[in-house]
């Protein structure tokens, strides 16, 4: 049997690294619990003190087809090279230079909202098609593939 699938990032501000990924993948801020206008009104309601509405923050597929993201809060940073990391396909169908060329204009579009480009591959036959390094506004690596 499959299981469902949530991928969870450790952060220090989980509102920003969420809108972040929301805008890169296409993705919307998770719809607050029934009943609940907003997510400020829920947490208010809950008794959640304001320096702690910052502690989570999801985003999903509208779509419902892709896993839901979770930011959490933690105290530590960053500390060394992501072991598992995303892969945002930009350029699906695209070979040799019109695929980087789409690489290159979404790094531009991420590097807008907060994101850092670290390197460059080159397309590499016959397996190698070329991706470009990226960085999310905490540093976590993902790739435009």
């Amino acid at each position: 049997m499959a299981r469902d699938v949530q991928v969870t990032f450790d952060c220090a501000d989980p509102a920003r690294l969420a809108a972040f990924w929301a805008e890169a993948l296409g993705y919307q801020l998770q719809d607050p619990p029934a009943g609940f206008e907003s997510w400020e009104q829920a947490l208010e309601a809950m008794g959640v003190p304001i320096e702690r509405r910052n502690d989570a923050s999801a985003v999903v597929d509208p779509e419902g087809a892709g896993p839901r993201l979770f930011f959490q809060r933690v105290p530590e940073g960053k500390q060394a090279k992501n072991r598992v990391h995303l892969d945002v396909r930009a350029a699906p169908g695209l070979n040799g230079e019109a695929r980087m060329a789409a690489l290159e204009a979404e790094a531009e579009r991420l590097g807008s909202h907060g994101a850092a480009r670290l390197r460059r591959h080159e397309p590499a036959p016959p397996l190698g098609a070329g991706h470009i390094v990226m960085a999310d506004p905490e540093g976590n690596e993902f790739c435009l593939d």
